[in-house]
């Protein structure tokens, strides 16, 4: 099986087989309190999905807000940490587009909230000959008032809950075509907004 920790949005967790068809999956759309309720999606998940081997697990990197997005991310390298498996970063829009380019026959835009009256904006189009969602414009902040204007036309879907699910299928597919989708660092939209101290200033004397 192949497990998948994402909380770029709310707090989503799934299992899958190999071939894509899903085990398990256990989510919260609170935006908030990653922390408090990703151990109980986790388990719930294990449970339900059953005793079999898990030989990977899908990080969703992100774009997401700097602490919740180090909770998932921490959580699926813990976990692959402890049985000796590898993690598989996939950047999180690419969970939602390859739900989209089921029916979207043209460009379209995954649309999160970043916060502070602003969206992180990504432009897919359709997916590749190994079934992975095509970029065709990376992934950007942009004021939200200033959205539509930004996209020029193309098709927004607006997204407020991420699926583990299509997140692990993303990544057992860039597996099976050895592909990385990203690498280790996640995408913070903007750094923390607390910051260390700088260097206490000399006193002369």
């Amino acid at each position: 099986m192949i497990l998948a920790v994402d909380t770029s949005l709310g707090t989503a967790v799934a299992l899958i087989d190999p071939d894509g068809t899903a085990r398990a999956e256990a989510s919260a759309a609170d935006p908030l309190g990653h922390a408090e309720v990703i151990g109980d999606l986790l388990l719930g998940a294990l449970r339900e999905a059953g005793d079999d081997e898990i030989s990977h697990v899908v990080a969703g990197m992100g774009p997401g807000p700097f602490t919740g997005l180090r909770i998932g991310i921490a959580t699926a390298r813990t976990f692959a940490l402890g049985r000796g498996i590898p993690v598989i970063p996939v950047p999180s829009h690419f969970a939602a587009a390859l739900t989209a380019a089921e029916t979207e026959t043209s460009p379209f835009a995954i649309v999160t909230d970043a916060r502070r009256r602003e969206v992180a904006i990504t432009v897919f189009d359709g997916t590749d000959s190994d079934g992975i969602p095509v970029v065709v414009a990376d992934t950007v902040l942009v004021r939200a008032v200033d959205a539509d204007a930004h996209l020029n036309g193309v098709r927004r879907i607006d997204v407020k809950t991420l699926s583990a699910t299509a997140l692990a299928q993303v990544g057992a597919r860039a597996h099976a075509a050895g592909r990385e989708l990203t690498g280790e660092e996640p995408l913070y939209m903007r750094q923390p907004d607390v910051t260390m101290p700088g260097a206490p200033k000399k006193v002369g004397t």
